[in-house]
């Protein structure tokens, strides 16, 4: 029996052929001038994705990162709430809908998915590229500006991934709250830099002031233990790229990682894990040195040594972002 094919690997092959016919150095300009924009930090009032060949290059340079970063936000909070999958799901600024197929490889199943962005050119390209994939195929996609007058549909689950440093911070935290009125389970993520941190701090304290508690990647509640301007809290997701992937963005490496911060909230009370590693855990003769953020809303240094036998080889297995200690949720 033929193995099923897995979301990653539809949404790699429907990318493989995006860029036909698009000629290398009109991609490459576009890419480059992606870059500008979303590494700026003054908010936009029109589409950064202004025609098919932004698009193109978009998705090429940026749906595989933000795919594996948006399900490594999604697989730590969905261990956390093993029993509950989303029966319905609305992906905010989704442009080419990368969070949609990651929601999709989180909770396989096809289930009611609206996708708002304000570019046409994103929404049209997202939707030729769902259609190759049986289970995004009813996916709605809508024009819809992004800020202030933000009205979701009710859902399950919102998601709003990489969109929130585009806008004004009036317009970041309109969106939140319409992401409140609208879900059970609202998941932001952002680039893992010390300006995304900064704004998934402010949705987690918004989400939490609206009464949601914090899935992940947090095993409290209660305020960040990290001191704003010493340092920030961010993952890595491991991103394989494609000959497409390095022909647009340079490089010969067969991956990168991708960098990310993320908060993950849901209404009522849950169980988040213990601890959870928040640097790369660091692999010392006879020991691993294990920087941790613990249920009790502190940051915490753990040495475990050989001599603690099986629970240092579970140390040593250890990756930035797991549940600490072991048969915690990842």
């Amino acid at each position: 029996m033929t193995a099923p094919v897995s979301p990653a690997e539809t949404l790699r092959t429907a990318l493989a052929g995006l860029l036909d016919g698009l000629p290398p150095k009109v991609a490459a300009q576009a890419v480059d001038r992606l870059i500008a924009n979303y590494r700026g930090t003054t908010p936009t009032d029109t589409p950064i994705l202004r025609d098919r060949a932004d698009v193109a290059a978009y998705a090429a340079y940026r749906m595989p990162a933000t795919f594996e970063a948006v399900r490594a936000a999604l697989d730590a909070f969905a261990d956390v709430v093993p029993e509950w999958t989303p029966g319905s799901h609305v992906d905010v600024g989704g442009g080419t809908g990368a969070a949609t197929w990651a929601v999709n490889a989180t909770w396989p199943g096809e289930r009611p998915v609206t996708v708002l962005d304000w570019a046409e050119p994103a929404l049209v390209l997202g939707r030729e590229l769902a259609s190759t994939s049986p289970q995004l195929r009813s996916a709605e996609w809508r024009r819809s500006r992004i800020g202030a007058e933000l009205a979701l549909p009710d859902a399950d689950l919102v998601t709003v991934s990489y969109v929130l440093g585009e806008l004004t911070e009036a317009g970041r935290g309109a969106v939140v709250d319409a992401a409140v009125a609208a879900a059970r389970a609202v998941v932001v993520i952002e680039p893992g830099t010390p300006d995304g941190y900064a704004r998934v701090i402010a949705a987690r304290d918004r989400l939490i002031g609206a009464g949601f508690s914090v899935a992940a990647p947090c095993p409290h509640s209660a305020a960040c233990p990290i001191v704003p301007g010493e340092d920030w809290c961010h993952f890595s997701a491991r991103v394989s790229r494609s000959s497409l992937h390095r022909q647009v963005k340079g490089g010969s490496l067969a991956y990168e990682d991708e960098k990310f911060s993320y908060v993950a909230a849901t209404r009522g009370s849950v169980t988040p894990v213990a601890a959870r590693v928040v640097r790369r855990p660091q692999i010392r003769k006879g020991q691993v040195l294990l920087d941790l953020c613990e249920v009790g809303g502190g940051l915490a240094r753990s040495t475990v040594t050989k001599r603690q036998g099986p629970l240092y080889k579970e140390a040593r297995d250890a990756t930035w972002g797991d549940g600490w200690p072991p048969g915690e949720p990842r």
